[in-house]
């Protein structure tokens, strides 16, 4: 475990948090459009090459899972688990909040097919399965966590669960999340396969995932996303292209575009190739946004909604029930 060129970092991205420094000696940020709250940009040597707020608080969202995940790799090492031993579900795990894999209660699942959940459905439920198994239990778990925190240097990072959904004690920093990616991409380097992934198939199911960084600007070779409401769009990746390395930290996007259009920036900027600024076009009209009708129209056209539905059951064959017809499901997407 090698932590000395990310201190480096830990300490030039402090100082430009303090203002003391714009980068690294040798190295000129240009000026971007970055609509992320945080973001932090390292290369091999640990040089910052460009920073936004990398020391402020923030909410980690699914980046909680690299922590997760680097204690399930460090357990595979030490021989305490196998990569495909079985794992028996909970009820607490498989009733854990969205987004799940969908895993039942009392089932057995491989421990690897948890973890490819984890790391690229981003599975809350797989993440507590996890965490049941090898904790033992999630509480004690959630306790190693927080001790790999301090033994990683992450000093302003604190861990409330394995998911990474919403806890007022739940909060990091580009700097830590930075640290933390590196560590597990060089202490574990099956973690990059994994992170890497794109699609996995569980119960002949195919859980798959769209991340169009991993060919544009491509060298992605490690990915997680992360998102709640209150953290925004996140993510940390770990990039090598041409001999060329490098850590990326993009906390609070207000949208996925957003945060996929801020890394795609940075990257660039890393990999030496020219960043093209989307502009708006001046000769462009400005977009009509539609409003709402008022009240009394909305309540006319709901009940007229309300006859035409009424006339269709009555044009229903007789002795079949309206209950045969079936409603339009709806989904949930990301």
């Amino acid at each position: 475990m090698r932590l000395i060129p990310l201190i480096i970092a830990v300490a030039l991205a402090v100082a430009l948090e303090a203002g003391e420094v714009a980068a690294a000696p040798d190295v000129t940020t240009p000026a971007l459009a970055i609509n992320a709250e945080a973001v932090l940009l390292l290369d091999r040597e640990g040089r910052v090459l460009y920073a936004k707020n990398p020391a402020i608080s923030h909410a980690p969202a699914s980046l909680v899972k690299l922590m997760t995940l680097y204690l399930a790799f460090e357990d595979l090492e030490a021989g305490r688990a196998q990569w495909d031993e079985p794992v028996e579900v909970s009820r607490h795990a498989a009733e854990t909040p969205r987004y799940r894999m969908g895993l039942r209660a009392g089932e057995t699942v491989p421990l690897s097919t948890l973890l490819e959940g984890v790391a690229i459905a981003s599975a809350n439920d797989a993440a507590a399965a996890v965490a049941e198994h090898l904790g033992p239990g999630e509480d004690r778990f959630v306790d190693r966590m927080n001790l790999k925190a301090k033994e990683l240097s992450l000093a302003r990072t604190r861990f409330a669960n394995p998911h990474g959904l919403p806890d007022p004690g739940q909060r990091t920093t580009a700097v830590d999340m930075a640290q933390l990616i590196g560590q597990l991409v060089e202490d574990y380097p099956a973690s990059r396969t994994i992170l890497g992934g794109k699609a996995f198939i569980y119960r002949g199911r195919v859980y798959g995932r769209r991340i169009p960084l991993f060919e544009d600007p491509g060298g992605v070779q490690a990915l997680k996303t992360g998102f709640t409401n209150e953290a925004g769009y996140n993510l940390a990746i770990a990039a090598w292209r041409d001999g060329h390395s490098f850590l990326l930290i993009v906390l609070g996007c207000q949208t996925r575009s957003h945060s996929f259009r801020d890394a795609k920036k940075l990257l660039q900027l890393g990999f030496g190739e020219p960043v093209i600024e989307r502009k708006p076009d001046p000769r462009r009209p400005p977009v009509r946004v539609r409003k709402p009708p008022p009240k009394r129209q909305r309540a006319r056209v709901q009940t007229a909604g309300h006859r035409r539905f009424q006339g269709e059951r009555a044009c229903l064959a007789p002795g079949r029930s309206s209950s045969t017809r079936t409603a339009p499901s709806s989904t949930c997407t990301r």
